[in-house]
């Protein structure tokens, strides 16, 4: 029985709670944060979970062999160091770190020890995304040209970071899985309206080596709750509205061709095809509940997660490559994913596998 230990028990912590203790081979341990208040009420949900108010207490406690880290970002580093250097597999909610600095180290801390190290990157387990993946892949959309994407709502605000570090992180997840080639650049224009220097709305591009790109927008100031990516392909167009109950994905069978020859401008005509659309099937599971049975698994298994350490510190290179673009007025920053001891490395290590029946 692999125990886990949850940190963090505000807006996010009591759902991972929920769902690693409804998870067969897996045990919630402990949950651990500061308000007693919010301790008690988890307590109250769960009998036999113990509370911890010490998360030095935590990761000291040999019992526990993963610790899942939901507490705001500023947070995150800290407390993955501790756990990783405890010899505790590590789970962190997204984003992984405030800086790419932190983030290098701590994928050098987990491969050094050859633990497991995974992001909560939701979306990549849901089955919108995986459909989306499946479909681009097979080039049923052709070659795509560029995305767009809207994630707006009316708050929840943060004191740490800004708006692209929290709403824009989910969709850059989503592009870097789904696309073969990361991008090259990014640009970033925002405003802070409600707390200073906190942007709450953000226009970010991310540029592609094969001539692509993809916008993001981002709000906490927006009267709607949108969540909608669009994925425009040379032969289909797809579009992905999270919050549609049912038909979430839609692929629109529409095109702008471009005649081959013609020798006069008069000659020269565009043709727009109008085909049908179609809601392709989806199998409706909760994503968390995937992403915390892949956590366990990958622990039992050693091997690496489809959001592994990496993947989370190459989110962090482009959301801090935005912030300095938004330093310079939305000016082009290029983004390396080269780090030295980071990418550079041929192969993963083995991870270590904890067996089922470890006690």
């Amino acid at each position: 029985m692999l125990n886990v230990a949850v940190v963090g028990c505000g807006y996010w912590g009591p759902n991972l709670v929920r769902n690693f203790n409804s998870l067969n081979g897996c045990c919630v341990r402990a949950v651990c944060d500061i308000d007693k208040k919010r301790l008690k009420h988890m307590q109250s949900l769960y009998p036999k979970v113990q509370t911890v108010s010490d998360y030095d207490q935590l990761v000291e406690d040999s019992e526990i062999d993963a610790v899942v880290i939901a507490t705001p970002v500023r947070y995150h580093y800290d407390m993955a160091r501790k756990s990783l250097l405890a010899n505790k597999h590590t789970f962190i909610e997204k984003p992984m770190a405030s800086s790419v600095a932190e983030c290098a180290e701590l994928v050098k801390l987990q491969k050094e020890r050859s633990l497991t190290l995974m992001l909560g990157h939701t979306f990549i387990y849901s089955s919108p995304v995986l459909k989306i993946k499946e479909i681009v892949d097979s080039k049923d959309l052709g070659e795509i040209q560029y995305i767009s994407s809207r994630r707006l709502n009316l708050g929840l605000f943060q004191k740490d970071i800004n708006v692209a570090w929290d709403l824009a992180t989910h969709d850059i997840s989503i592009i870097l899985y789904i696309m073969k080639d990361a991008p090259t650049a990014v640009n970033c224009q925002g405003k802070a309206h409600i707390t200073p220097n906190i942007e709450d709305v953000t226009n970010l591009t991310l540029n592609f080596p094969n001539g692509g790109f993809a916008t993001i927008q981002s709000s906490w100031l927006d009267p709607n709750k949108i969540r909608q990516m669009t994925f425009v392909g040379d032969k289909r167009m797809l579009v992905y509205d999270d919050l549609e109950p049912i038909e979430k994905i839609k692929i629109y069978d529409k095109r702008v061709e471009v005649p081959p020859h013609y020798d006069t401008f008069a000659e020269f005509h565009y043709s727009y095809h109008y085909g049908d659309m179609y809601s392709p099937y989806l199998k409706h599971e909760e994503p968390l509940k995937t992403e915390c049975q892949h956590f366990i698994d990958c622990i039992e298994a050693g091997t690496k997660p489809k959001s592994c350490g990496i993947e989370g510190l190459r989110v962090v290179q482009i959301l801090e490559a935005a912030n300095e673009s938004l330093k310079l007025d939305g000016a082009k920053v290029d983004i390396d994913f080269q780090i030295p001891g980071v990418f550079t490395e041929a192969r993963e290590p083995q991870l270590k596998v904890l067996s089922k029946a470890t006690p």
